[in-house]
């Protein structure tokens, strides 16, 4: 049984999105290059912080695109993608596959997953995921994928994105 009042709808906001966009800053992040081999055999990667874990059992995980994202086709139509969780040491991955106009996988250093979504040379972690479901909410859509296999180097230390700008994380 729902909890929510049929016809009850939120108010409007009173922001602006710039405002929103600054207070979402706010919420540290995990950098993450989410990564597919296209229908036609290109590569693509993005650089997102949306990424979430969902369910142990099964191992589920999300993350979001914007819905006008020029790699929204491969990645909709395709089985399997990969999930890269940046090193601190990999900032510059980050810009790259988070800018325009370039040929953000030359001299990238990557390997074939099993489904063959690249996988990231030096990332803290890993997840090879099939492409479970999507729901589209607003301006973006929210991709659950299904691990099908993980792993990550305890030793890293992680790239987070909090208030427009990267951190190197270190022990307290």
């Amino acid at each position: 049984m729902s909890v929510f009042s049929a016809g009850v709808r939120a108010r409007p906001p009173s922001f602006t999105t710039p405002e929103f966009r600054a207070a979402l800053g706010m919420f540290a992040t995990g950098v993450t290059i989410v990564t597919a081999r296209a229908a036609n055999g290109k590569l693509v990667g993005l650089t997102a912080n949306s990424f979430n874990s969902v369910s142990l059992s099964p191992p589920l995980v999300l993350w979001s695109l914007a819905r006008a994202a020029a790699s929204m086709a491969a990645l909709s139509a395709g089985s399997h993608y990969a999930i890269n969780v940046l090193a601190a040491d990999q900032q510059e991955l980050a810009q790259r596959f988070a800018s325009k106009d370039l040929d953000r996988w030359a001299g990238v250093v990557h390997s074939g997953g099993v489904a063959g979504a690249p996988l990231l040379a030096g990332a803290a972690a890993t997840f090879e995921c099939f492409n479970r479901s999507r729901y589209n909410e607003g301006d973006h859509v929210i991709f659950v994928g299904e691990v099908e296999r993980c792993t990550h180097r305890p030793e890293a230390s992680p790239l987070l994105f909090h208030g427009g700008k990267f951190y190197a994380e270190h022990p307290l």
